[in-house]
């Protein structure tokens, strides 16, 4: 056994095992601080560096070398493992020179389940898909809290693994979010392979194409995340792709798949009978019966009716009715649950122009779920397609349009899909390089073609780093503009009060 196939517990021996973290994000500082608790020799290899976390490490003893996209430090030829950030693309040159030196590569999520057992070994959830995932996550921990667990949400949602099974309380479960880049690095096999209680793929719509190189590419990621499941491998019924990987996954025997739909659902499903949110798998006659979950009016006061979101807390209970929580405790879970910022959240309404901020739809399968809920809309789009094609989305909601205004650095694809499919709707294009003065300009651009009745959807479809640091960033850059509309409307009639009762 090598020494690295040892390292399958907090309590192996790391110490002085060479370790270079590359990237000094949110993840790569967890990873850099959790083997220096462990012991190891680890060295941080960075293009930029945080000064906050720069001090910190330091007090560690953490060495950091800076290094352009072209070097290669000797932390990195030297290493005996090196864990990848990931933003980090696999054809990165320092993840090549890696490879070529045959230096076996991690993820932070290996790293986690190789150490999740410091305090106690939680079970594992593991959620991922194109959209939707950070609100299942949190949906599906708010109902395993609801059943009395010591739960949290992690991963991609935004708190590292690593710093969940450091906690000295422990948890009963840890319900982790998953990206296609964190699933790129988790190995199928071998010391590193994860093993969890249950995991879903919520949709699978072609994203990060840049990142991992095609579309294959890409769902083959995704579906890494239902091997070794144990108990559940929850997938949509409407979606085919998702239902091939779960016929095509290598489970645990007697691991089962779990459906979940807005039809009447089948045995071993979960979906809707009329408005009734049911459950047909979690029970000993599902052949013949099926157990009330909630209603969607339970879902209206959260913001979790739109289609969308329905399917999202059907997910949830999925994961969840797998883990032992009651009927009861779902329903009780939805009624309380408050969706985050900027998943379609209404902003105001001034003279009947309702102004939604869904800058979380970062792709064009997200930005689908707002554009379908809304009949008359102007829609503010553009940003970093990341290889997704627009275009689609275009034809299949030019009834819907009543304008379009396109933002980002590189409006062109908008430009194009709207010659060719809806050549007849009005857009308007904020071509300019002040990034504070772009959604104040979008905003009043798109008021001028809106009327009573009609929604004004932030709904980019793209990703926001060409103008804003993050999707939140945009999202606030909107609501700044909207404000200061009503500012200068004089206070108009409207109420601006929580999020908007869609996703």
């Amino acid at each position: 056994m090598s020494r690295l196939d040892s390292l399958t517990s907090w309590h192996a021996d790391w110490s002085g095992v060479r370790a270079a973290v590359l990237g000094l994000g949110v993840t790569g500082f967890a990873a850099a601080d959790t083997l220096a608790e462990l012991g190891a020799s680890v060295t941080v290899v960075a293009e930029r560096v945080d000064d906050e976390r720069r001090t910190i490490l330091g007090v560690l003893g953490v060495p950091i070398v800076e290094a352009g996209r072209d070097d290669l430090p000797e932390a990195i030829a030297g290493a005996q493992v090196v864990i990848a950030s990931p933003g980090l693309r696999p054809d990165h040159p320092w993840l090549v020179a890696a490879a070529e030196r045959g230096i076996p590569v991690w993820g932070d999520i290996e790293l986690a389940w190789r150490v999740r057992d410091k305090v106690e070994s939680a079970e594992w959830i593991l959620i991922t898909g194109t959209n939707g995932k950070t609100t299942t996550t949190q949906l599906t921990a708010h109902m395993l809290r609801e059943a009395g667990l010591r739960v949290a949400p992690v991963g991609n949602i935004g708190t590292p693994v690593l710093d969940a099974v450091r906690d000295p309380a422990g948890f009963d479960a840890l319900v982790v979010e998953l990206s296609s880049f964190q699933l790129h690095w988790l190995p199928e096999e071998g010391a590193g392979a994860l093993w969890p209680h249950s995991a879903a793929v919520l949709n699978i719509d072609d994203d990060h194409l840049d990142w991992h190189g095609s579309a294959d590419a890409y769902r083959a990621a995704k579906a890494k995340v239902y091997r070794n499941a144990r108990v559940a491998a929850v997938y949509s019924v409407e979606d085919a792709v998702t239902r091939t990987m779960v016929e095509e996954a290598d489970v645990v025997e007697g691991c089962r798949a779990i459906g979940f739909s807005l039809g009447v659902p089948g045995p071993s499903d979960l979906g809707l009978v009329e408005d009734v949110l049911v459950d047909r798998a979690f029970l000993d006659e599902r052949h013949r019966q099926a157990l009330e979950l909630g209603s969607l009016a339970d879902l209206e006061p959260a913001g979790l009716r739109s289609p969308h979101m329905t399917r999202n807390v059907l997910a949830a209970a999925a994961l969840a009715r797998g883990f032992g929580t009651e009927p009861a405790q779902v329903r009780d879970a939805v009624r309380s649950f408050q969706l985050d910022r900027h998943r379609t959240e209404l902003v105001d309404e001034i003279d009947g122009v309702r102004f939604v901020d869904d800058s979380k739809a970062t792709n064009p399968h997200a930005a689908e779920g707002s554009l379908s809920a809304f009949d008359r809309v102007v829609w503010i789009v553009g940003g970093l397609f990341k290889g997704a094609d627009v275009a689609p989305l275009v034809e299949r909601h030019r009834g819907r349009l009543v304008a379009a205004v396109a933002i980002g650095a590189d409006r062109a694809p908008v430009r194009e899909a709207f010659a060719r499919h809806a050549p007849g709707i009005p857009l308007v294009e904020v071509d300019t390089a002040d990034t504070g003065a772009v959604m104040r300009l979008a905003v009043e651009a798109a008021a001028a073609h809106a009327a009573p009745g009609v929604t004004v959807l932030l709904a980019p479809a793209a990703a926001s780093m060409d103008q804003f640091e993050d999707y939140a960033q945009r999202g606030d850059r909107f609501a700044e503009a909207v404000r200061a509309r009503r500012e200068r409307e004089g206070g108009a009639h409207g109420d601006s009060d929580g999020p908007h009762d869609r996703d």
